[in-house]
């Protein structure tokens, strides 16, 4: 199973390809106009199939934006844009081809202050949790949000969540003693603590923060760690070798280590993802078995809360628009729609980024089946993935042994044993880098993948949660290391 052959074929077949990718994750600054644009810059998003303490299961979604967060700057803190709308879309088996979203859910954020007669932007002083969906007393700067799901299967819209109402709260940033809690030891000078492995263990304020919402839906939206590791640097210094070829001493380093980004971390009920044929009397459904997933950022066009919006940002798959596009193209894509992304074919057939590698030519079609549209391709019908921290996951993925039964197809002809990470979806904890880097034969000679460290960087600088909302404790101003350089450092 964990062979570049099987793998490819996978990629190559139609519904199938799983948004794999010979490239390397986010850079974070993927186009121009967007990096002046920190609120609605999209660094990474997520989809991979879960299941509760419960057994409900979901597809779940995660949105990160706002790259490079130093933990604990101030006076004025990070946070959502209340002029940006977060969206997170989601099509359904053809519409997948056409580029065209089945559903689609719209985040509003809202802001507000308890005191703004005061320097002191976030915090009034410590913040002792007041409980679920609830702002603690402390708490200067309070963002609430609304979620809108637009069904573009029945053109109808519902609002499935509004603010205090629902416990849609932004819980606070990792200042430092102020947020003891989301610290080890409950300690405001250690470090942030550590993922868990049980809803009861999350620490108080990111549990405050996780809201169940009608419909079977669950929402997160807060300050996370940037949960990507790479030596992004290298790449764009391209230094292929990751430090070895120079004996640069601070080589190789996590390019997004000791930085938090807000994430936005969406459960989708698996029930929810229908196929709708016919309509009214004759109108039926059925579980849809395959989703495509992508996100969007968009601004207020006149500056103010709540639209008309000009798309500002999109991404799908990591990396498609930092090193497969050209400058030319670059901006455009990122205020497109997946729809129109038949115009980049070119620079997908021919990459420049292969020809820096010294890679050799690419299988036909495989880039096309991956990024023409670009989304993150999700088999619906496998039970739930591996997550980071757990039993028998891989960051390798397929190259790792780490699988999943599907029950509509069979790529490989084994039996339907299918990638259980990205390309099937993209999981927190996914080596995106060097799945990448093996899937075009460039590394992992033989059948055993399993000491493959292309960038020489093959963990996150904190580890992630097995337990809504998955991404990482955000790290803490007082103690954090920056770009696993060794050296402590503190916000500004």
């Amino acid at each position: 199973m964990n062979n570049r052959r099987a793998l490819n074929s996978f990629l190559i077949g139609g519904l199938a390809a799983m948004a794999a990718s010979p490239v390397f994750a986010s850079s974070h600054m993927d186009a121009p106009r967007i990096t002046l644009d920190d609120a609605a810059n999209t660094t990474d998003v997520y989809a991979f199939i879960s299941q509760d303490a419960q057994g409900r299961q979901y597809l779940t979604t995660a949105l990160a934006v706002y790259p490079f967060q130093e933990p604990g700057v101030g006076p004025n803190n990070y946070q959502f844009d209340e002029r940006v709308r977060y969206s997170i879309h989601v099509s359904l088996e053809d519409a997948i081809a056409e580029g065209e979203p089945s559903i689609s859910y719209h985040f509003d954020f809202s802001t507000a202050y308890a005191n703004d007669r005061t320097i002191r932007q976030a915090f009034l002083g410590p913040i002792d949790p007041a409980g679920d969906g609830a702002f603690p007393a402390n708490q200067n700067l309070r963002q609430t949000y609304a979620i809108t799901m637009e069904d573009h299967r029945t053109r109808r819209d519902e609002v499935i969540g509004d603010g205090l109402r629902d416990g849609l709260i932004v819980p606070v940033n990792n200042q430092g003693l102020l947020t003891r809690f989301y610290n080890q030891n409950d300690d405001g000078d250690m470090p942030a603590k550590e993922g868990v492995a049980s809803n009861g263990a999350l620490d108080p304020y990111t549990a405050s923060a996780v809201a169940e919402l009608k419909g079977g839906y669950v929402a997160f939206a807060g300050q996370r760690d940037d949960g990507f590791y790479a030596d992004i640097q290298s790449i764009f210094d391209l230094d292929f070798s990751f430090g070895a070829n120079t004996g640069t001493p601070s080589k190789p380093f996590d390019s997004q280590g000791g930085y938090n980004v807000h994430t936005i971390v969406f459960n989708i009920p698996l029930d929810a993802l229908n196929i709708i044929e016919g309509r009214g009397v004759n109108e039926t459904s059925r579980p849809a078995q395959i989703a495509g997933v992508y996100a969007t950022t968009a601004r207020s066009r006149f500056n103010r809360a709540r639209g008309p919006y000009d798309q500002a940002g999109r991404q799908g798959n990591p990396l498609f628009v930092e090193a497969l596009l050209p400058l030319s193209q670059k901006d455009q894509y990122n205020e497109g729609l997946p729809e129109d992304d038949a115009q980049y074919g070119d620079a997908v057939d021919n990459p420049e980024l292969l020809a820096l590698l010294g890679g050799s030519e690419l299988i036909p079609g495989l880039l096309r089946s991956i990024f023409i549209p670009d989304m993150i391709k999700v088999d619906l019908t496998t039970g739930p993935a591996r997550l980071a921290g757990g039993e028998s996951f891989n960051r390798l993925g397929v190259f790792g042994g780490d699988v999943l039964q599907s029950q509509f197809q069979d790529p490989f002809g084994n039996g339907g044993l299918i990638p259980g990470g990205w390309p099937n979806g993209r999981r927190f904890g996914d080596d995106v880098i060097d799945i990448a880097i093996i899937a075009l034969g460039l590394a992992g000679p033989g059948p055993d993948f399993s000491g493959v460290e292309a960038d020489r960087v093959s963990e996150n600088d904190i580890t992630y949660n097995q337990v809504f909302p998955y991404a990482a404790t955000p790290l803490n101003g007082r103690a954090y290391t920056l770009r696993s350089s060794g050296d402590a450092s503190s916000g500004e």
